[in-house]
């Protein structure tokens, strides 16, 4: 079984708690004087936690959060303006790194978005499973009141979130809008009243989450999700392949019969090792940037 001690790793911006017996792991962004603001070193901690925690046997379900009164008030200005020390061909943006590393996490991940979110605040929560916020949360995708474009893969994400008449009114006005409002209709799927209870509920999803689904499941529910096929033929054909095969698999057989024992389950399966044969049946691109030799 892989595990980690997470307060031996060098994390300087973030605390990634121990995983609880249930299996609920909590990252906290952790600059509240700086509202929780992203600069190179929480891009590199957050990759790495989002890494070791998609690869820790222990962890069944994440949850991102902010440490103070926000959840993260954007890009770090404090040291300089926004730019590239790389050519351009060779720019990876930091955003769109933390959002892959979250994407392609092998957990659930429910962003408790305990105050203002901005810019790669909100962006970054987009991959993730589970979204929470309360009515007054300051929201803001400030991107063309900054000279720039929407990043952080958020071009991609949030038109399959709430649609494309939404997420082109919310980005070309770059207006900030209470989390209640309804042109973030659909971005999170619980709206509380205070920030006090944000955390509160996130927990109380993860802990469901954690004793009560199957973790190989939630994967590839996640999986068929972001990575559909093109029609519904294609998409029965991938559905009936991967049932067959789960048919035959362990979780399967402990959700029925837990189910008809009424009791809770416990699911033993493991993303590791007893995925279906198929996966992945989408197309892995390497982001990374590569030389190419000179004959």
């Amino acid at each position: 079984m892989t595990s980690t001690d997470y307060t031996a790793q060098s994390f300087t911006t973030i605390i990634v708690s121990a995983p609880t017996p249930s299996g609920v792991t909590t990252v906290l962004l952790n600059r509240p004087t700086q509202l929780n603001s992203f600069n190179h070193a929480v891009t590199r901690d957050l990759q790495l936690a989002f890494n070791l925690l998609s690869e820790d046997e222990r962890v069944r379900c994440i949850i991102l959060t902010g440490a103070g009164r926000a959840f993260c008030a954007g890009a770090d200005l404090s040291t300089g303006t926004l730019e590239s020390d790389k050519p351009v061909l060779e720019h990876r943006d930091e955003g769109g790194q933390v959002v892959l590393s979250i994407h392609r996490c092998k957990k659930p991940v429910i962003a408790a978005i305990n105050g203002p979110a901005v810019g790669i605040g909100i962006t970054m929560t987009l991959p993730c499973t589970i979204r929470l916020t309360h009515k007054q949360a300051k929201i803001a995708f400030p991107f063309v009141q900054r000279g720039i474009v929407p990043e952080a893969v958020s071009s991609w994400f949030l038109p399959r979130l709430i649609g494309h008449s939404r997420a082109l009114h919310i980005l070309t006005t770059g207006e900030v809008l209470p989390g209640g409002h309804r042109l973030l209709d659909g971005l999170f799927s619980e709206v509380l009243e205070g920030p006090e209870e944000v955390v509160r509920r996130a927990n109380e999803i993860a802990e469901v989450i954690a004793t009560k689904t199957s973790a190989v499941s939630n994967y590839l529910t996640k999986a068929m999700l972001w990575h559909q096929k093109e029609t519904p033929e294609e998409t029965h054909l991938l559905d009936s392949r991967i049932m067959a095969e789960l048919y035959q698999g362990a979780d399967k057989k402990e959700g029925i019969q837990s189910f008809m024992e009424k009791r809770p389950p416990k699911f033993t399966g493991s993303v590791e090792k007893d995925l279906p044969s198929n996966v992945p049946w989408w197309n892995e691109v390497d982001t990374r940037f590569r030389k190419q030799s000179k004959l």
